[in-house]
């Protein structure tokens, strides 16, 4: 099955919808499941002793919203935000947090066969994070596994 850029849902088996996105000039996808919604860019109050890639916290609806930049959390250059940031609230284990990217760019729908794996030239903090590589259009959109992206122990501390 071809990957095709569309928002429709899919109920053949093995194929998964992915939202993709840019941090700095790389792409990188997660699974759609997780997503609870993506907002524009809000100033986050800063928490002391917090781990560099989070930024801070926000306030949704009444909670407090951790954000991590994606792009300190995955070992690239920090992102200054500004309003052309967004956030994508994220459900992972329990808890919801919110991820800094520079944008997000489409709708995946992609079958397994078509995610090849991380190349064993990467080191083994890559690949925890990288869980395959997805080719679209000419260019490589890097599939992230946020369960070890943002360990449940690091989000209790945030």
């Amino acid at each position: 099955m071809e990957i095709s850029a569309h928002a429709e849902k899919t109920s053949d088996k093995g194929n998964r919808e992915l939202i993709a996105f840019r941090v700095g000039r790389q792409e990188f996808c997660i699974n759609v499941m997780m997503v609870r919604e993506i907002r524009g860019w809000t100033a986050a109050t800063a928490l002391p002793r917090a781990p560099r890639y989070v930024k801070g916290v926000i306030n949704l609806r009444g909670a407090v919203l951790p954000i991590v930049d994606l792009a300190v959390r995955l070992g690239l250059p920090g992102t200054e935000p500004t309003a052309r940031n967004v956030i994508i609230v994220v459900q992972v284990a329990q808890k919801q947090v919110g991820l800094l990217v520079d944008a997000v760019s489409d709708i995946l729908t992609a079958s397994d066969g078509n995610i090849q794996p991380s190349p064993d030239v990467c080191s083994e903090l890559v690949k925890s994070f990288v869980k395959g590589l997805l080719p679209v259009d000419g260019r490589m959109i890097s599939l992230i596994t946020l369960d070890n992206v943002l360990p449940a122990a690091e989000l209790e501390a945030a």
